[in-house]
């Protein structure tokens, strides 16, 4: 039985790998950003985002979203809420009433990213 032994090989060129034209993510930017495009990976989050920000003024009552998406009050809650968290909206209590609008730059900020990544 014969054994191969391997050898290394150098590069012959000095480098294998194109350098980073900007910086990368970091970590927290990068965890903080996948949790947006996690809440924005179902296709009820992006309407209710999109609900929301067509609406008159901005914000919309909970009460407003139910009917557009077809969903009961608790379940749209639930989607709301992961929006929340995502930090893509904010929600603001008034009475019984839970109002949701979308938070200033955050969808900027996922635009620049999305626009930066194609280039």
């Amino acid at each position: 039985m014969t054994t191969l032994a391997l050898t290394p090989v150098a590069p012959t060129s000095g480098t294998c790998c194109a350098p980073l034209v900007r910086e990368a993510a970091d970590p927290a930017a990068a965890a903080d950003l996948a949790r947006s495009f996690k809440a924005l990976g179902d296709p009820t989050r992006v309407r209710l985002l999109s609900i929301v920000a067509a609406h008159d003024g901005g914000e919309a009552c909970v009460c407003d979203l139910t009917e557009p998406v077809g969903l009961s009050q608790p379940t749209v809650s639930h989607h709301l809420k992961i929006l929340v968290d995502a930090g893509l909206l904010a929600r603001e209590q008034r009475g019984k009433w839970a109002y949701y609008s979308v938070v200033p730059g955050s969808l900027d900020r996922l635009g620049a990213l999305l626009s930066e990544a194609a280039r």
